[in-house]
């Protein structure tokens, strides 16, 4: 995959951390800047102090989950890119995430592959 020409702030929010250390080193390695939280509170306290480009977003979080980031981000103004990751596959939580303002959709487990071509994609939108 080729690097991003003028790096992105990419922060990917996942309260699994195998999965969200594996992430940021693969994106890291790929050019980008990256910012890594554990769970939806972290995600808007970070996105209320520091914009990012994209926010790489699980949908099943303790505490505050995917859906309800989107809903405070939304609440409070703050528009970036959205790729929301998750283990369900159901187009009515798909929908729900399209309309509070998710820009893609993922299902785990993705391949890496996958993943940097559906940053590519969104990031170019």
């Amino acid at each position: 995959m080729a690097s991003p020409k003028t790096p992105k702030n990419i922060l990917y929010v996942d309260d699994e951390e195998t999965l969200r250390l594996l992430v940021r080193n693969q994106l890291t390695s790929e050019g980008y800047n990256v910012e890594v939280a554990d769970d939806g509170d972290t995600a808007v306290e970070v996105m209320s102090r520091s914009p990012q480009d994209l926010i790489l977003l699980d949908i099943r979080m303790p505490r505050m989950s995917g859906i309800e980031v989107l809903e405070e981000l939304k609440k409070r103004q703050i528009k970036p890119r959205i790729i929301m990751l998750t283990a369900v596959d159901d187009l009515s939580v798909a929908i729900q995430c399209v309309k509070l303002g998710a820009n893609d959709y993922l299902t785990k487990p993705f391949d890496l592959e996958h993943l940097l071509s559906a940053i590519q994609r969104v990031l170019a939108r």
